[in-house]
């Protein structure tokens, strides 16, 4: 016992040298001149971070330093923490409208959730990483996000050569943590890693140059592996705490129905019952057949409160599922295509994903199981697999099928999908990118779940594989300029 403790006096003893040293660092460094190459280095991470965390959230900065990267992201209720006092104080004078805390973020105990917490550069600093992350997982609620970036060593010698002849900042020795290491440490403290890329390929400004290095080479294999510096994203494992609706949500299903007339009866027999309760909507959108007669004589003969009809306003499924989320009472929100390719009875299995915080967007996938023989052209399955691989590099999550209609999320999440909605515009008539690509906007766990496909019994596909594969390249391009090449 007696060795036990002097073992751990002397762990506590080297670690308050160790703080007490980078402090006085810290200290030092407070209010001097960035050299070029870091003004150009943090220009550049203000402008990830802010696509990474989008204005109005409550976010926390551990690490903060002079406060300019938390500002930057425009938040609705903002706090800073660094144990550098110095630092510290020319935070609070450029920045008086945020909140800025003098302490040890490993010793951090604020009773107060955020949206956002923010770790930069400060792993690689820490003493203690696990601990400090443990600390991380007490801001977090499970819809938290925690977005670190860290240095790549391998730019070690270079940044050294660099610090030699006066082109980088001096720094104190730091931890030799591998993007690897750190998703691993992540895991131990209780959390999920969601994404990882990296950034910054050309460490110092040259117009043109720069941008073109920065912004689109390095997003692409190999040269990702030479970033300057690796972010992740992740939140709090559902496996260890607490997440999701829970079994009790209540659901809304959302039938989009355009010419699927023969499909109407069929469907109200065959969706099952989830949670607390299931309310079905219709969504009839100008169909040429008595689609929207049969769906309201259907309702009619129910009378069944939980079972509504609406004529959308516009075109195009996109509008049609936003206007059955308007009327929609649920907790969980669901989109089933009328036409029965997808069996309503894989349903719950969506819920049961979503319910327990598995994911926070599931995404239905007709491409693992064998489809029924006509369920779908041979030259719109290669389309299809092609495009998956193509979204799945763009998202930064795999999604193996972007246009499979069952696709699941919280009322809350589509919230805030529906609020950052003016960053992409209106720009998607399927439906199915508006959420995918808000959901990658917002980084949400997007899980896939294999469904079989089947052939349509009534009518024909409403899918034109030329004008909707052109279209489906220029959505490719387009996420590439929102999401990936910023």
């Amino acid at each position: 016992m007696a060795d036990r403790r002097a073992s751990q006096d002397r762990t506590d003893a080297a670690y308050h040298r160790y703080q007490r040293k980078r402090k006085r660092f810290w200290d030092e460094m407070a209010g001097r001149e960035d050299t070029a190459a870091a003004r150009h280095y943090h220009r550049r991470l203000r402008a990830v971070y802010k696509h990474a965390a989008p204005p109005g959230l409550r976010v926390i900065e551990l690490g903060c330093g002079d406060g300019d990267l938390l500002a930057a992201l425009d938040p609705e209720h903002g706090v800073g923490v660094d144990f550098s006092e110095a630092m510290i104080n020319i935070a609070r004078s450029r920045h008086p409208d945020l909140t800025f805390i003098n302490a040890d973020a490993h010793e951090l105990d604020l009773n107060e959730e955020f949206d956002v917490v923010i770790l930069s550069d400060l792993v690689n600093d820490a003493w203690d990483v696990q601990r400090l992350l443990e600390r991380t997982a007490g801001l977090c609620h499970a819809e938290t996000r925690v977005i670190i970036n860290l240095f790549n060593k391998a730019w070690q010698l270079p940044i050294d050569l660099a610090r030699l002849l006066g082109l980088a900042q001096r720094m104190l020795k730091q931890n030799w943590l591998s993007l690897n290491d750190t998703c691993n440490l992540m895991k131990i403290a209780g959390f999920e890693v969601i994404t990882t890329w990296g950034e910054i390929l050309w460490p110092i400004r040259a117009p043109v140059i720069d941008a073109f290095f920065n912004r689109f080479l390095v997003k692409i294999w190999p040269f990702s592996h030479l970033a300057v510096t690796h972010v992740l994203i992740a939140r709090l494992d559902p496996h260890k705490h607490r997440s999701g609706p829970g079994r009790d949500a209540a659901v809304s299903v959302i039938v989009p129905a355009r010419n699927e007339s023969g499909h109407i009866e069929e469907i109200l027999e065959r969706v099952p019952k989830m949670g607390s309760g299931t309310e079905i909507i219709f969504v009839e959108g100008h169909s040429t057949d008595d689609t929207w007669e049969a769906i309201r004589e259907a309702v009619d003969r129910r009378a069944d409160p939980d079972i509504r009809c609406y004529r959308q306003p516009g075109n195009g499924k996109g509008d049609a599922v936003r206007h059955g989320y308007r009327h929609a009472a649920g907790d969980v929100l669901m989109i089933l295509d009328a036409d029965m390719t997808v069996a309503p009875e894989d349903l719950p299995r969506f819920f049961d994903a979503i319910a327990d915080g598995t994911g926070e967007f599931i995404n239905g996938v007709r491409l693992v199981y064998p489809m029924e023989d006509r369920a779908m052209r041979f030259l719109n399955l290669l389309g299809n697999k092609f495009f998956g691989v193509t979204f799945s590099w763009l998202l930064g999550q795999p999604v193996k099928d972007t246009l499979c209609g069952t696709k699941v999320l919280t009322r809350s999440s589509y919230d805030v999908i529906a609020a950052n909605r003016p960053y992409f515009g209106d720009f998607d008539p399927f439906g199915d990118f508006d959420l995918l690509f808000g959901a990658a906007r917002i980084h949400m766990k997007i899980v896939d779940i294999p469904i079989r496909y089947r052939e349509r019994r009534y009518g024909s596909t409403n899918i034109d594989r030329w004008r909707h594969g052109a279209l489906l390249l220029r959505m490719a391009a387009f996420a590439a300029r929102k999401l990936r090449f910023i």
